[in-house]
């Protein structure tokens, strides 16, 4: 294949599923050479058009190639059910995904970084923790939450009961009919949603100059919510053994939880914090360029030969 500056449309399989991703490589992109390279994913129920592209973008304009690509049940990738945010399912995605990776002619399979944005953070960090191919690590405004946290965004106990019940009432109808049950994920008046907040807070999904790109259908697969509510992030610190940056706001998505992932972790990491609310940090300046000169740094430094 001939590799070129810019983004390269990829390929790759996934325990069988077809994903479709993009390669990002610096200006002066030179085949001869061997790069390091880093993952990029970005927040749940999302494409990769939205911020993982804009975050590769940048990492290649610091001259460290970067993969993004839609998960499998989302975007241009296959697999069914559609838009269904499957925690498991994404993991794996992104081990497969390091293993293309190391695939590619100029990459040192020695040196691989993965950037996870938001609640793939976590997902991130999880991968990470399991494979030690996955050298460095930066978590950008991450969502990580555990049952305290989850019930403090839900609604305590009665709203994340209630929410698991919709989705095993839709899990039951898809295994009994092969029917989809889809709301919006992003809505300021459907409570079912994946993001149920006031339209100027969810702005990025709801304005197609920012985050409502063609290729997003704004739709969330309602089976999702318990897979998702189950889901602890926090403990994924665990088990990670490689270098890891933080880079959140006090008043971005539940800080509680990156505070709390940074206590757990015993490999050598770094916190930073910096102004804005989460969305800031998917499309906003200054927030994107100081992150993403953060996140490059830090890879710099940590995949050196």
């Amino acid at each position: 294949m001939q590799w070129t500056s810019g983004k390269n449309e990829v390929t790759f399989e996934s325990e069988g599923v077809t994903l479709k991703g993009s390669l990002f490589l610096p200006t002066d992109f030179d085949p001869t050479r061997r790069y390091p390279i880093v993952l990029v994913t970005g927040s749940w129920t999302t494409v990769k058009e939205q911020m993982a592209n804009l975050y590769a973008s940048r990492m290649a304009a610091e001259g460290i190639p970067a993969l993004t690509f839609d998960f499998r049940h989302w975007g241009e990738s296959g697999g069914a059910p559609r838009q269904y945010e499957y925690p498991p399912d994404k993991i794996q995605d992104i081990l497969n995904a390091v293993t293309f990776a190391q695939t590619l002619p100029f990459v040192d399979s020695e040196r691989v970084g993965g950037l996870g944005v938001c609640a793939s953070s976590g997902y991130m960090a999880y991968a990470a923790g399991r494979d030690a191919r996955i050298k460095s690590l930066t978590l950008l405004a991450p969502w990580l939450h555990d049952i305290e946290i989850m019930r403090s965004v839900y609604g305590g106990a009665e709203g994340v009961a209630w929410r698991i019940s919709l989705a095993d009432t839709a899990k039951e109808k898809y295994e009994t009919t092969g029917e989809e049950e889809y709301v919006p994920a992003a809505s300021p008046t459907d409570a079912r949603a994946g993001m149920n907040f006031p339209a100027e807070f969810i702005d990025y999904y709801l304005n197609s100059n920012r985050g409502a790109v063609p290729q997003w259908p704004n739709q969330f697969n309602i089976m999702s919510w318990r897979p998702w509510l189950e889901f602890d992030g926090t403990v994924a610190a665990d088990d990670v053994r490689v270098p890891t940056l933080i880079i959140h706001g006090e008043n971005a998505a539940i800080p509680e939880g990156a505070r709390k992932f940074y206590a757990r972790l015993t490999a050598p990491k770094e916190i930073y914090w910096m102004p804005g609310i989460q969305f800031d940090f998917y499309d906003q300046e200054p927030n994107v360029t100081k992150s993403a000169w953060a996140a490059a740094n830090h890879f710099k430094l940590t995949l050196q030969k």
